[in-house]
This record gives C-alpha cells, structure tokens and sequence, in this order.
C-alpha cells in the first residue's frame, strides 16, 4: 500500500455508543488518500470490544494502559506515515469534505504549519447549538494570546514536521494540552482556520469538575510557558483570566444555569448551515446504525479555550 497523504490520529478511551458516528464520518471523506491510527487508552467500557476493520488503512494499536490524552497523541504523532497530521475525538463528526479542503488550502498556502476548520456545536440528540466563533488569519487567531487561542482541537491538520517539531506536553496539562501546545510554538508557527464548518462538535452541558481542571491547567500553562518565554505580563494576564473564568463557571453551575455556559461558546447558525448539518447528522445516524444517546447516559466534557 502506497504511502498515505494524511494520517488521522483518533485516540479512543470509553467512547460508549458514540465511536462509530465518528468513524463512520471519516470512511465517507471525499478524500481517501488516508490512514486511521486508533488508538485505544485502555477503555474499560467494552467500546473497542471484537473491534475489527478489514479496511487496511486503518491501524488500531491497543496495549490495556491508561496513558492520556497528550501521550497517546504523540504516539500517533511517532506513528503516522502521512505528509500531513489530522485530528479527530471519539464523539465528534466531519463534513465529508473535511479532509479535502484541508490538503487543499495546505498545498496551496506553504507558509501554514496548522490549519483548523469552523464547527457546528451539536447536543447528543443532533440538535443545532450554534457556531464555534471564527478567527481566519495567524494574526487574528494569536491576537491575545493570554486569552486563547481560536483554534478548535479536534479540527486540527498540520505538516507532520511541525508535529513532531512540537509535541505534546508531557507531563500533560490535562484538558488544556491543545491550547499549552499553541501557546508554546505560536510565535514560531503560523496557523489559520478555514471559514467552512467542517465538522459537528458535540457538547453537553457543564461537568463543573471537568471545567475547573481544565480552567487550573490553563492558567497553569500560561504562568508557566510566559515565564519561560519571557513575556511576564503575558504570564500575569492569562493567569489572571483564566482563575476569573473558573469563578464565573463555579457561579453558573451554583446558580444552575449550565446551559448558559454553551450558549455562550456559540455564535448563531444561518439557515443553510442547520440544513447541511441535518443532513450530515442523519446519513451519519443511518450509515452507523446509532440511535440518539441520552444525554443522560454519557458525559462529554466542553471545549474549553479561549475566552468566547
């Protein structure tokens, strides 16, 4: 088999009922010219249970640990045979296009070390939450760095260099390991986000503990790293941001008004965005043969970044 041009790196860790949605997104890419690196971080839930893929671009690797998030990255990053490094989670979906508007604009722009793309925030049952906010440019998106950066995780594809040039942190700033990587190299990288929504991202709601870790790392990260880079007020500033988002996340899950918290991350869809994502959402329930989960059965943590 000939090399492939993209190397997907989905790592799985008790993906419930949601893994084939997710799957099943990246076998209808208008772009073929990939492999799947799945890489299973010691589920418990029975997900990747008689899991098998006669298609030979898939590789499933399994070892039975609990490694993370960040090194089970880096592992794909250490595996991948493709000019290019794409992203995915267990939970989301791609537009099927996804993949080829993505070479696409990195063939055309060499200049690009990371390109992301928009995405439509979904709730477990398909409903349309609204739009992740959009910055295009290098220029945009690193604007303010001690507030985030614009640059949704699972939309990543970047040249395979810049990866292994990079890498993830380990130890791992657990739910912030995108947003401390783009932190670190911004200044010596260029990134931009596509304007098309290109996948479905799936959110629910506010698991207050999760957030608060999550909120903890990054204002952890941005001490750290602006220290080391030799940006004090930067260090000052994101710090300082990050400890009052914690707060004002503590006072809706007090006040219970979670759902004011993805409301918040989202800008309102047009018409024919909701009308694409209904069609991507049901041929994705049809081919993968899943029904809705409850959103009562599974907790998906937030995208957490940025200031929305």
């Amino acid at each position: 088999m000939s090399a492939p041009v993209v190397s997907i790196v989905l790592p799985v860790y008790n993906a419930g009922t949601l893994l084939p949605q997710a799957l099943d997104s990246i076998f209808r890419q208008s772009f073929q010219q990939w492999e799947l690196i799945l890489v299973d971080d010691g589920s418990t839930d029975g997900c990747m249970a008689g899991f098998s893929v006669a298609d030979p671009r898939v590789r499933v690797v399994q070892d039975g640990r609990n490694e993370g998030l960040a090194a089970r990255l880096n592992q794909g990053i250490d595996l991948a045979r493709g000019r290019y490094l794409a992203r995915m989670d267990q939970d989301d979906i791609a537009y099927p296009e996804r993949l080829q508007a993505q070479v696409k604009f990195l063939q055309s722009h060499p200049d690009i070390d990371l390109v992301a793309t928009r995405t439509l925030l979904f709730r477990n049952d398909g409903s349309v939450i609204g739009l992740s906010p959009l910055r295009q440019t290098h220029l945009e998106i690193c604007a303010a760095p001690w507030r985030g950066f614009f640059l949704p995780h699972p939309t990543w594809m970047g040249r395979i260099e810049w990866f292994r040039r990079h890498r993830y942190r380990i130890p791992e700033y657990v739910r912030a390991e995108d947003q401390e990587l783009l932190l670190r190299s911004h200044r010596a990288s260029q990134f931009a986000c596509l304007p098309e929504v290109l996948l479905g991202y799936r959110q629910s709601g506010l698991p207050l503990k999760k957030v608060l870790l999550a909120r903890k790392h990054l204002a952890i990260a941005q001490w750290s790293v602006n220290m080391a880079q030799g940006h004090p007020g930067h260090a000052i500033l994101g710090f300082l941001a990050y400890a009052f988002k914690a707060l004002a996340d503590a006072a809706l899950a007090v006040a219970g008004a979670q759902h004011l918290f993805v409301r918040r991350q989202a800008r309102g869809a047009p018409q024919k965005e909701v009308d694409r994502w209904r069609e991507v959402w049901k041929e994705s329930q049809t081919r993968s043969g899943a029904s809705p989960p409850s959103p009562y059965a599974i907790e998906t943590a937030p995208c957490i970044g940025p200031d929305r």
